[in-house]
């Protein structure tokens, strides 16, 4: 089931579905992103998805998943495949560049929800990709 949830999780995204991913998670989602602050809850996490649809179109691809045994933690390994559509706040501006970027998530879950989503990926590398 967990792994079930994590592509799930991620076909939803490739297909720019936010409702559902978010129906994926837990109510009290933790949401750690890459460069930000933690946000807990749906809301947040919906309002996080909604600017980020504005600025960016994203596809990932080279999907790897991995659960542990017990299906409580999962981790993905991927490729991101993105163009930078509107200046996000103290980043460089945005003029439809394309960007090829190695990224990861981990996650926690519990009775099938994701509680946990943790992504990273290298800013100084898509920031260089950016600009160039």
């Amino acid at each position: 089931m967990s792994r079930d949830t994590i592509q799930r999780y991620f076909d939803a995204f490739n297909a720019k579905n936010t409702d559902e991913m978010i129906e994926c998670l837990s109510d009290d989602v933790a949401h750690h992103v890459n460069e930000g602050q933690v946000r807990i809850g749906k809301d947040k996490f919906r309002a996080f998805c909604d600017h980020m649809t504005r600025s960016y179109d994203e596809t990932l691809t080279d999907m790897v998943i991995f659960v542990n045994d017990d299906g409580t933690r999962a981790s993905a390994e991927f490729i991101v495949n993105g163009t930078y559509l509107q200046t996000d706040e103290g980043l460089p501006e945005a003029r439809n560049q394309t960007y090829r970027l190695p990224a990861g998530s981990f996650f926690s879950l519990e009775n099938g929800a994701i509680t946990r989503v943790v992504t990273y990926y290298n800013l100084a590398d898509w920031t260089r990709q950016v600009s160039a």
